[in-house]
């Protein structure tokens, strides 16, 4: 029943930015879950990078994106965004939503970001 939309990746220069979209159906984003953010770049395993609580709004950010990127939530239609500044080609890869708590197995298809040099 869970269903998980990716959007908004793309190609960028190193230093531009963009903004993910993440539709999370089946998902209850409530006081005891969360949202995530996780990726996973070329040859690397997946990593969580970025959590909202549904508890209180709180946010954490991995340290590899911190002061970099920015997540933000629309709670009653289980939406969760992630704006990406200043970035970098490390951050490539492709980017996942999922709940940080007890994420699901039905992973989306995720939105491919690229960051040239």
């Amino acid at each position: 029943e869970v269903q998980l939309v990716e959007s908004g990746g793309g190609l960028v220069q190193s230093g531009g930015s963009l903004r993910l979209s993440c539709a999370a159906s089946g998902i209850t984003f409530d006081a005891e879950t969360n949202l995530a953010w996780f990726r996973q770049a070329p040859g690397k395993e997946r990593e969580g990078i970025s959590v909202i609580s549904g508890r209180d709004g709180s946010t954490y950010y991995a340290d590899s994106i911190k002061g970099r990127f920015t997540i933000s939530s629309d709670k009653a239609k289980n939406m969760v965004y992630l704006q990406m500044n200043n970035l970098k080609p490390e951050d490539t890869g492709v980017y996942y939503c999922n709940s940080g708590l007890v994420p699901s197995d039905n992973w989306g298809q995720g939105t491919q970001v690229t960051v040239s040099a």
